[in-house]
């Protein structure tokens, strides 16, 4: 059941036209192409842009997609990596990776700071290091996201991978020591002491002076 609620279906039709030109003429508000890498085999397809991306803000980069493809077999995928355009809000082109769901696999996860650390009130600057953690797990138990709670976080503390929890039958890949993210207080401009500066401006003062008391010797010889 709870494989059930997480997966959310999506449309997709075979793709048999190759070439710039006719794959262009496929890219707009309804249709897009794009590439499933399966267990057994690859297929050229054409989703819908709009309903995948739909797809992604309610359940995630992460989701597990029900891949209905008209002509084929369902498909359990999940979006491996996708190009967006250079220039316009759309996306041209998308790679689904076909996945066991009783198998284990490599993603990578969103981490997200919630709430206002108290070091940051103290005039402290967030440092949000890590903005994503790998992790490792089967389809089913991957999380959304990553959530790292702020309000505890006091001026000059660290948050390492070691202190993030993601659940039971995760494993993360990051190494548990990486930082993820830091609170630390702005540092002025060191400014020396008097004492020093002046100790600096009697040294080059006599540094300056140096060469026109020797000149001044070979003068007198």
């Amino acid at each position: 059941h709870e494989l059930e609620f997480r997966m959310s279906a999506l449309a997709g039709k075979l793709r048999e036209v190759t070439g710039k030109s006719a794959i262009r003429k496929l890219r707009n508000d309804e249709t897009m192409p794009a590439v499933l890498y399966g267990l057994k085999d690859n297929l050229n397809l054409v989703v819908n842009p709009k309903e995948l991306k739909k797809l992604l803000l309610e359940k995630g980069r992460n989701a597990l997609i029900e891949l209905k493809i008209e002509g084929d077999t369902q498909r359990s995928v999940v979006l491996k990596e996708y190009q967006a355009h250079p220039l316009k809000a759309g996306w041209l082109h998308a790679d689904f990776l076909e996945v066991d769901v009783t198998k284990k696999i490599k993603v990578k996860v969103p981490v997200i700071l919630v709430g206002t650390a108290p070091g940051e009130k103290m005039g402290g600057i967030v440092n949000h290091i890590l903005r994503q953690i790998e992790v490792e797990s089967i389809p089913k138990n991957i999380p959304e996201k990553i959530e790292v709670a702020m309000g505890e976080v006091q001026l000059n503390d660290v948050i390492h991978v070691s202190d993030l929890s993601v659940g039971e039958n995760v494993l993360i890949i990051n190494s548990p020591g990486d930082a993820v993210v830091t609170v630390h207080e702005e540092k002025a401009k060191e400014e020396k002491p008097e004492g020093e500066e002046g100790e600096e401006g009697e040294v080059a003062e006599d540094a300056a002076a140096a060469p026109a008391d020797a000149a001044g010797k070979k003068e007198d010889g």
